[in-house]
């Protein structure tokens, strides 16, 4: 099974990629192909209202510029999807909006290709607004028929400079929490996923 996180943070070494390695350890420890690729300071653009996805239907968006097609086809392949943002101004980076818009786009666009796959938000926070950037990305996934599993807190670190999130306990075994719940939840549906309803 492949799980695919992306990181939001244009910031390397971040603590949002620090909470990303944590949750993927975890799947790589039970025998999950993982990978960790980097959308924040990449000047990936939003989505530009063309509705070109709805037309071509070739799981592409019309924008070639940047490296959305890239992520996307990535995204289309993994079982599980893990978004990960700091928190800027209460909100996601915006590097991870615009992918956010688009994935979910040109997903909605091609008979729901998302539908069945496990999403999950991690999110980096140095004191408040994290519940926000923590539902925007889960809303894209329950928009996307994808299913979100549960951990023991909502999925968020503590820390301001780099490598703070690592001193809290609290957060980081909520990360590997995490890892299990999905290693878990892929497995369980993995036989059934090809009777996941469509339409």
């Amino acid at each position: 099974m492949y799980a695919l996180a992306v990181n939001g943070s244009p910031r390397k070494g971040g603590n949002t990629e620090l909470l990303l390695k944590e949750v993927l350890g975890e799947l790589k420890n039970n025998g999950w192909e993982t990978e960790l690729l980097k959308v924040g300071g990449t000047a990936i653009r939003g989505c530009i209202a063309c509705q070109k996805c709805f037309e071509n239907r070739d799981n592409q968006c019309s924008v070639k510029k940047d490296k959305f097609n890239d992520i996307f086809s990535k995204m289309l392949q993994a079982d599980a999807i893990i978004l990960g943002s700091p928190t800027y101004f209460a909100a996601v980076s915006a590097d991870l909006k615009a992918l956010i818009e688009r994935a979910g786009y040109v997903a909605y666009a091609n008979e729901h290709a998302f539908s069945g796959k496990i999403g999950a938000a991690v999110v980096a926070v140095r004191r408040g607004g994290a519940t926000h950037v923590y539902d925007t990305i889960n809303h894209m996934f329950q928009m996307s028929r994808m299913i979100i599993p549960g951990s023991t807190y909502w999925n968020m670190g503590f820390g301001l400079n780099k490598e703070e999130v690592l001193g809290d306990d609290e957060g980081m075994v909520n990360m590997r929490h995490l890892g299990k719940t999905i290693d878990w939840l892929g497995k369980s549906i993995k036989p059934n996923i090809a009777t996941y309803p469509k339409g």
